[in-house]
């Protein structure tokens, strides 16, 4: 008796906290190219790309687009000017850079909207993880606060399917 009471207020106890854990940060893991990030709450998965790069994760107000990738010409820092100066060309008027061989950073506003994106070397910089967050502007000060945590948790686990 004592212990089916015991087993009882357990799993009560459990109901009461998966509200909680609900709300908590998620985990994405990618395969094929062996990176993970942590997901802020309330962001939603919209399904795994069709070749098995990354995935959007949506709110309302917010797009976090996690991928991988190769570097076909030159070397980790080359592709990040690459991209760089892709989303320059695309109307975002960068205003925030750091790089090194193995991580970089970038930011940038387009009209009410902000772009934060994190870059990091994969399979001896043969491959590369990111995530690039786009949210508004009014919601700066959330997501400020969340950026720190998904540059963290950007890593490569150093399986990934295609690095050979």
């Amino acid at each position: 008796m004592k212990a089916d009471a015991m087993r009882l207020t357990v799993a009560l106890l459990l109901l009461g906290v998966t509200p909680a854990l609900a709300a908590d940060w998620g985990h994405y893991g990618n395969a094929r190219f062996g990176y993970g990030v942590d997901v802020p709450p309330g962001f939603v998965a919209q399904g795994e790309a069709d070749n098995g790069d990354g995935q959007v994760f949506l709110t309302p107000t917010a797009t976090l687009t996690v991928y991988g990738g190769h570097i076909v010409m030159g070397d980790f820092e080359a592709e990040v000017r690459r991209r760089e100066a892709a989303d320059a060309d695309s109307g975002w008027g960068l205003t925030y850079r750091s790089s090194s061989p193995q991580n970089a950073s970038y930011s940038g506003k387009k009209g009410a909207r902000i772009l934060y994106a994190r870059l990091v070397a994969l399979c001896k910089g043969t491959e590369f993880a990111a995530f690039e967050l786009n949210y508004s502007r009014i919601d700066i000060g959330k997501f400020d606060a969340l950026i720190n945590r998904l540059v963290r948790s950007l890593r490569g686990s150093g399986n990934g399917l295609d690095c050979g």
